[in-house]
């Protein structure tokens, strides 16, 4: 043979394209060239490889030997290919002997290799084992990424800590063990804390479920210590739960980011508060190698921004596009990647820098941090009063309704809006809002005075009809009444605030 052609993948977004690994050897003097657009970390596993080789007991070729990893305008990074790279010199040098029915072209191969030739983790084994599924092969990885692929259905994948057990399973001489799917069990959603635990905040509880079942955007306003922090961190407890779809997803974006994916987590909905510092790459995502930020890995999940003017202005301008579209394009020279990010924004900020003064210029200019194109992205804004401290000392009433009796009433509402038209109120398109967000005549008039009154724009006009939407759904009501829209207005009563600050 000499020509031997294994099958790996490389990670670009969240994908996990099909690369083919070429080994050709012939005379000449000896080396070893790689080509196929690799980067450092794959052009350095000319090295690892040979040394793999040797120290496990296996011939590296003394001759001139090229490696190709196709396609060659598809850029690869990282020591994935190592695997790969070293099955495909084996097999070229004749030293795998295939048993009857065993084909190199059934299996794909992803990980590193250590000098003694044991294997290592790579990010992006999730993705990878999706698409040798979907492909009808069988991945072979390292068992410590074993966990992470075994939360998908019908997993094809084995496991090896040592190029040696690779070659004795393809040469039938020792299988390797397979990696077998998990149903696990999701934890408790409000296992960081249930709404039960806030005193008083009546309103702002109210205001937390109906974001939660039609997946509105929410900002809190209020003095320190007011519990904003608190309401924002239980949302999660009160979401829907995850469908797999959903869940496989995150889970992929966790993959591929440098954190990793934790299989405890699977199906539980993240809840991401990054700090003021972050910078843009931090929380859309970039990097030479593109990489998911804080945007893309609160996919399906919370967004939690504390502190929101204290953020780079450049950075919240940044928001703009995906909280509209739902995904981030990031574009370098070589490649192009997009990850989703269809995230929940819940920001919290203080009235002015002081904490409690609200018509100072101080305040005004604070508040003027914050542009009217972002707040108009944002469905509900809502004041949030201090609690009182006679309020705080009293003992928590037992029937105030917890995150698990808000779950049940927001499921039954999503469930009545995926019903309507296949998606949460939120992320109605204003076309639709003519026929499922349908106001009386009275109604429309008195939304229109307010309209005029707050000097509001259309988006704004349209976040109010869709709040509203939601409101009537969990009060179980078909068409938006005089009351729901009121009390969407109502989360809307800020925007005079803003206004007056000459934000645009």
């Amino acid at each position: 043979m000499s020509i031997a052609k294994v099958f790996s993948r490389a990670r670009i977004g969240i994908d996990a394209p099909l690369i083919t690994v070429e080994a050709h050897v012939s005379n000449g003097l000896p080396a070893v060239t790689l080509v196929g657009l690799p980067e450092t970390a794959v052009r350095e596993s000319r090295d690892r490889v040979r040394a793999a080789i040797l120290s496990s007991g296996f011939e590296f070729p003394p001759r001139r030997l090229t490696i190709n990893l196709a396609p060659a305008d598809l850029p690869k990074e990282g020591a994935r290919f190592d695997l790969a790279i070293a099955i495909a010199i084996l097999a070229v040098t004749g030293q795998i002997p295939l048993t009857e029915g065993q084909a190199l072209s059934t299996y794909e191969f992803l990980g590193e290799l250590s000098l003694d030739g044991g294997l290592r983790p790579v990010t992006g084994a999730l993705p990878a084992a999706i698409g040798a599924r979907d492909h009808e092969r069988t991945l072979v990885i390292p068992p410590s990424s074993a966990a992470e692929v075994a939360v998908i259905n019908e997993v094809r994948a084995l496991t090896a800590s040592h190029l040696t057990a690779v070659v004795a399973h393809l040469a039938g001489q020792e299988a390797l063990a397979p990696v077998r799917s998990e149903i696990r069990s999701v934890p408790d959603p409000a296992i960081d804390g249930d709404l039960s635990d806030v005193k008083g905040q009546p309103r702002a509880k109210r205001a937390l479920a109906i974001a939660a079942a039609g997946a509105h955007n929410l900002l809190l306003i209020g003095p320190p210590g007011a519990g904003k922090s608190m309401l924002a961190q239980r949302l999660p407890g009160i979401l829907p739960p995850m469908t797999e779809a959903e869940a496989i997803e995150a889970a992929k974006i966790a993959s591929v980011s440098s954190a990793g994916f934790d299989p405890a987590r699977f199906g539980v909905r993240a809840f991401r508060a990054p700090h003021h510092s972050a910078s843009s790459v931090a929380l859309i995502g970039g990097g030479s190698n593109p990489k998911p930020g804080e945007i893309s890995l609160a996919h399906h999940a919370v967004l939690f921004l504390d502190e929101l003017p204290e953020f780079d202005r450049k950075v919240l301008e940044a928001l703009r596009e995906p909280l509209e579209n739902g995904h981030i394009t990031i574009s370098r020279a070589a490649q192009q990647a997009e990850f989703p990010a269809r995230f929940q924004l819940i920001a919290a900020m203080n009235p002015s820098p002081q904490g409690t003064e609200i018509h100072s210029l101080a305040a005004q200019r604070y508040r003027a941090k914050l542009s009217g194109p972002l707040l108009d992205r944002i469905d509900m804004h809502l004041e949030i009063p201090r609690v009182s401290a006679s309020a705080l000392s009293q003992p928590a009433d037992p029937e105030t309704a917890g995150s698990a009796t808000i779950r049940e009433q927001v499921v039954r509402a999503r469930a009545a809006m995926l019903d309507r038209q296949g998606m949460p109120n939120a992320f109605l398109p204003p076309r639709s809002l003519s026929t499922v967000a349908a106001l009386s005549t009275a109604d429309q008039h008195f939304l229109n005075q307010a309209l005029e009154k707050l000097k509001l724009s259309g988006r704004a006009r349209d976040r109010i009809l869709k709040v509203a939407r939601t409101i009537a759904d969990l009060d179980q009501k078909p068409q938006i009444d005089t009351a729901a829209l009121s009390e969407a207005m109502g989360y809307r009563n800020l925007d005079r605030l803003f206004n007056g600050t000459g934000a645009t």
